[in-house]
């Protein structure tokens, strides 16, 4: 199991910024095979797609409600990707989890949960009217 953790969640306004980071516990070399991925989940709603960034970082996915609006990026060197939000709504308040799939040496990057296998414990972004 990697280990996944994500920071930078908290409470702000419509139309503020926040920049999520996930941290993996893995050599750099290591992080570098997988494709990375942030999902959310509000209450009493099933989690749901959000980006997706391939192993090189030259291939990024979004969910369209996102599109335009939030940036995945990733630093290989440091073993960890970033969800920049900026224009935040009050629907995207959510708990958000960054997740990673191994891919060896292919560029693909997946939008499905059940592409991946493993997650973090989720932080909070609550964004008030």
């Amino acid at each position: 199991q990697v280990q996944l953790v994500e920071s930078g969640g908290g409470l702000v306004q419509a139309g503020d910024s926040l920049r999520l980071s996930c941290t993996a516990a893995l050599s750099e070399r290591t992080y570098s095979l997988y494709a990375m991925a942030w999902f959310r989940q509000a209450p009493g709603k099933e989690r749901e797609f959000v980006a997706a960034i391939n192993r090189p970082g030259t291939g990024t996915y979004y969910a369209n409600s996102v599109k335009g609006r939030f940036t995945i990026s990733r630093d290989n060197t440091k073993n960890t990707v970033y969800l920049q939000m900026n224009s935040l709504k009050p629907e995207d308040t959510a708990v958000y989890y960054c997740a990673a799939e191994y891919r060896g040496s292919g560029d693909y990057v997946g939008h499905q949960k059940n592409e991946y296998d493993h997650w973090g414990q989720g932080t909070q972004v609550t964004v008030s009217s």
